[in-house]
């Protein structure tokens, strides 16, 4: 097996394709560790339908809590690659051990912070009377292994960005793959319900984290993590390289703390629930795709990274041109299967015939753009790697504040259903301004950097 992939030297097509095919596949495991929890938690008997619904008030905190630890790892990750494509070992191995502390110390800070404010966050995030006990249950766990969760999202890129991306698929895999084998164990075997789930998470999630770390401590990569040498200066030019990416994923837990608490508001309390649980089924679906989508695109910003700090940008042009044209096949790909088995997938979570119609209609509603809505992923990202920070955030956060105001706005005229329309509606303007600012920007970008001595 080929473990190691010159990024300024292999065909561009192929090198993309080793790149992304792994983090895609990692990244569609990945995304099992909350789908297999809300699988097994709504079939729990008899109290299902509330502890799933519990589970997705969590969800949201999960990933603003795993978008710290894509801060420092997809900002440090990036500007090593950039400094590996010059030459400059030496500093590539500073901004890796800088990364490494930082990861530990938001991870201290971020476990104490979140179990302070846990209940507070949990009722601003929609949880109501009969959902708050499984969530809280399942966030109080959930938390404690904050550590483990931040180096196993953060650790991982380094793997990726030095060209080992079948390594970074094998930690991913080894996290998942436990997940999936103790989840029964701990929710019914031991009886341990919600608290089995998360438990189960916690421990797959340490399986990971010691992957990682054991492998970059190793004599494997040509960057190790190594001590000492640190910098504030250092340390905050990492975190604003990955400011974007994060404020990408952290507002994504905007996104759904506000569909559940505007479907709690306009669906009252017996329909704000059973919207509740429809909408945690279709986002478990949307994730099957989204986060794929975006292993294909981060897992393949190493190349753009590397070739931009060497100069050759005909590289980082072909390079886009063939992460984009493997987003169109993969999203083409779950848009069929969204409209041809989205019954099945809701049947994995619960037997409720009025909860599996609901979310076989908001799969429908909710994928609608999802192919075009690519363009944005890829751009997006193929900003960020290369420095374009500023530009790569607006985009986001112009697609994300029209979701959120879409949310808000349309039940106030055709109730709370009409919530799920928000999101093709977004996707499609988002596209058109992605598009536009790709064609203005991004050559003239890399023109600059080419007469850059």
């Amino acid at each position: 097996m080929r473990h190691k992939n010159d990024l300024g030297k292999d065909p561009v097509r192929s090198l993309v394709f080793r790149l992304a095919i792994p983090t895609m596949i990692a990244q569609f495991v990945n995304v099992l560790y909350s789908i297999v929890d809300r699988i097994y938690i709504g079939n729990i008997p008899l109290v299902g339908d509330q502890a799933l619904a519990g589970a997705g008030v969590c969800g949201p905190i999960v990933t603003l809590l795993s978008s710290f630890g894509t801060l420092v790892g997809l900002g440090g990750s990036i500007l090593m690659a950039m400094k590996m494509g010059e030459g400059n070992k030496e500093e590539a191995k500073r901004i890796l051990g800088n990364s490494f502390c930082m990861l530990i110390g938001l991870s201290v800070l971020l476990t104490i912070g979140f179990l302070l404010m846990k209940e507070r966050l949990l009722l601003w995030f929609g949880a109501s009377e009969t959902t708050f006990p499984y969530a809280d249950t399942y966030l109080t766990i959930y938390t404690a292994g904050t550590f483990f969760a931040l180096m196993a999202v953060g650790m991982n890129y380094f793997i990726t960005c030095q060209g080992f991306a079948a390594m970074g698929m094998v930690s991913v895999l080894i996290g998942a793959v436990s997940n999936i084998a103790l989840d029964p164990v701990f929710i019914f075997v031991l009886d341990m319900g919600v608290a089995g789930a998360a438990v189960a998470t916690v421990i797959s999630q340490f399986l990971s984290c010691l992957f990682i770390l054991c492998f970059l401590f190793s004599k494997k990569p040509h960057i190790r993590i190594g001590f000492g040498h640190y910098s504030l200066r250092l340390m905050r030019k990492i975190a604003f390289i990955g400011l974007s990416p994060f404020l990408i994923l952290a507002t994504d837990s905007v996104m759904v703390i506000t569909m559940n608490t505007v479907l709690q508001r306009f669906g009252g309390p017996v329909e704000g629930d059973q919207l509740i649980t429809c909408a945690t089924i279709v986002q478990s679906f949307f994730q099957l795709i989204a986060s794929p989508l975006c292993g294909i695109t981060g897992g393949t910003q190493a190349i753009l990274s590397y070739n931009y700090g060497a100069k050759q940008t005909d590289r980082v042009l072909a390079a886009e041109k063939w992460i984009l044209c493997l987003c169109f096949g993969f999203t083409a790909i779950m848009t069929v299967l969204s409209w041809t088995v989205p019954h099945l997938f809701a049947q994995l979570f619960t037997s409720d015939p009025t909860i599996i119609q609901l979310a076989v209609w908001g799969i429908h509603v909710y994928i609608f753009a999802m192919i075009p809505v690519c363009t944005q992923y890829t751009f997006v990202d193929g900003f960020t790697a290369v420095g374009r920070t500023k530009t790569a955030l607006f985009l986001s956060m112009f697609r994300k504040t029209d979701y959120c105001l879409l949310t808000i706005l349309l039940p106030m005229f055709w109730g709370a259903k009409a919530t799920f329309y928000a999101e093709p509606i977004a996707d499609i303007v988002a596209t058109i301004m992605s598009t536009t600012a790709f064609l203005l920007i991004f050559k003239r970008h890399l023109a600059r950097r080419q007469l850059e001595w």
